[in-house]
């Protein structure tokens, strides 16, 4: 990009954690100035910068130029997101706040259940947990609050609502110094598949094909699963949720559906890829961040794991690479460990360096999920504070952005967390 010259002082920048923007003027003229680090004043390169649905990246010395109107938005991998208003003349100083995001999942019901939500906030009130992953559209398909989503109320995935006013659990929450993820399950979607059978993944002979938790999914190739699931995912992004999260954002690790169009691996990662550049666009308005979730053995496999992930072609669309490296998931170990259970600090650092290397990405470009939950697969062994603290151990050795810890039942201890 174009740089400027030297800037001059002064310049107000205001931070947008809360999701809250100041009123900007309404002329019309090149906006331009620098993105730094809010710690050490250093610039940032590659940051990006939004003006409207205008967006521009920063020069390696931090300096940006881009034509709008009033508000800029910056935000870059590995720090935290804000809303500078222009003022005439002024260069602007976008400063981000460095953040490396340590969280808790919190389910559809978990969020709703004061006992549950609680005793997370307890555990980012006395340990090093700063962020939560929130279902705004969990596995069956549910929203929990109420959505302004026409389609969300037509096929019934409004009820029951767990969360009051979710601008005010939002505020609240920001005021408690949270990151907030809006996890979206994408693909598997009862509500929609039920109502809308003709965008459901069908068996061979028509019916509307079931998983083995007995709950269908919409067709991954039909551009009216992409938009309602995009729509859902703005209206987080309007709510002041800090980063959109899609999970299941794939097709059924199943083999004879039947889909829309033919299935192979080229057709299935484009329409993977067609998913989420849609989505990246349509969210550029709101300066939040996207990430996905992937299995831990795309980190590894080099076709597309035959559900159209392959994690060259993710990363690109991405700003954050989620694998999901639950050492009971790697249910046929990995070279050189077959027993993933009592290797977990070997899985998760490992599993990472591979998606590093096949994808030439800095290590801040992937935020794993770590296991928090009994083993299934090995015996059943507790997985305690020990095996906690080792993948996270792993994780902050590989320098991830952070880490997360999926509990299914959302109950978490502080064993194994820094206090």
């Amino acid at each position: 990009m174009r740089r400027l010259g030297r800037m001059p002082t002064g310049a107000a920048v205001v931070a947008l954690f809360a999701g809250v923007l100041l009123a900007a003027p309404s002329w019309t003229m090149p906006l331009g100035g620098r993105v730094i680090d809010a710690d050490t004043n250093a610039p940032i390169a590659d940051a990006y910068v939004t003006v409207g649905e205008t967006v521009g990246r920063t020069d390696r010395d931090g300096f940006f130029a881009i034509d709008g109107t009033g508000t800029v938005r910056a935000r870059a991998v590995g720090y935290g997101r804000v809303a500078v208003a222009a003022v005439p003349g002024t260069a602007i100083t976008a400063a981000l706040p460095p953040l490396r995001p340590k969280a808790l999942y919190a389910s559809f019901y978990g969020i709703g259940s004061s006992r549950l939500r609680e005793a997370m906030l307890a555990l980012a009130e006395h340990t090093e947990i700063n962020a939560l992953v929130i279902d705004v559209k969990g596995d069956h398909g549910k929203i929990p609050y109420a959505s302004a989503v026409a389609l969300a109320s037509e096929i019934g995935a409004q009820t029951p609502r767990t969360i009051a006013d979710v601008d005010e659990l939002v505020m609240r929450l920001h005021a408690r110094g949270l990151y907030l993820i809006a996890r979206i399950v994408v693909f598997k979607d009862r509500p929609l598949a039920i109502a809308r059978p003709a965008l459901a993944v069908k068996t061979r002979d028509g019916g509307v094909w079931l998983d083995r938790e007995h709950l269908p999914w919409t067709d991954p190739f039909r551009r009216e699963v992409w938009d309602y699931n995009i729509d859902v995912a703005v209206e987080a992004a309007r709510h002041g949720f800090d980063e959109i999260q899609f999970d299941y954002v794939r097709f059924p690790d199943a083999t004879g559906l039947a889909y829309a169009e033919a299935s192979t691996q080229e057709s299935r990662m484009a329409a993977i890829g067609g998913f989420l550049t849609e989505a990246r666009h349509r969210l550029v308005p709101y300066n939040v961040f996207l990430s996905a979730d992937v299995f831990g053995y795309v980190c590894w496999n080099r076709n597309d794991t035959l559900i159209g992930q392959r994690i060259e072609e993710l990363a690109s669309l991405l700003d954050y690479v989620s694998p999901m490296l639950y050492p009971s998931s790697f249910q046929f170990g990995i070279p050189g460990y077959r027993n993933p259970v009592a290797h977990p600090y070997e899985i998760v650092s490992l599993s990472l360096e591979q998606a590093r290397q096949r994808t030439g990405l800095p290590a801040t470009r992937f935020r794993p999920w770590l296991q928090a939950f009994r083993d299934y697969a090995f015996g059943r062994r507790p997985f305690g504070g020990d095996e906690i603290r080792t993948e996270i151990s792993a994780a902050e050795a590989f320098g991830s952005d952070g880490w997360m810890l999926w509990n299914p039942r959302n109950t978490y201890s502080a064993d194994g967390l820094a206090r």
